[in-house]
């Protein structure tokens, strides 16, 4: 069991590096005003959305505790993420704040995996 979770530990981390780095590449982008999200940018959040669900169910199978309410929060984070992601996917420019919120709520995640305990 403990390789099969390590094994959607990494297909999380790839899709957070998907949208993290789509992110990243467009900074300069978002500076001129030109930012778009990019497909790796939604495959990568929904790699994390598919991949977290697999995990919590993995987890509580190995009857691992799982703190419901750290995983809640993400969620939410991750939903709105997604639906903004997913509903200006086509558009040539988004707004600064609409892509810098896109970006900040993706390190917020980060931050509560890693420092929620």
């Amino acid at each position: 069991m403990d390789v099969l979770i390590h094994v959607f530990v990494a297909l999380h981390i790839i899709g957070i590096a998907a949208l993290l780095g789509g992110f990243l590449t467009q900074l300069k982008a978002m500076g001129d005003g030109t930012a778009r999200f990019t497909p790796a940018m939604l495959h990568g959040a929904l790699t994390m959305l598919v991949t977290g669900a697999v995990l919590v169910g993995l987890n509580q199978a190995d009857d691992q505790t799982v703190n419901n309410v750290k995983i809640g929060v993400k969620l939410a984070l991750l939903i709105v993420i997604l639906g903004l992601v997913y509903v200006k996917r086509d558009e040539e420019k988004v707004e600064k704040g609409l892509f810098g919120a896109v970006g900040g709520l993706t390190t917020a995640n980060i931050f509560i995996a890693m420092l929620w305990t």
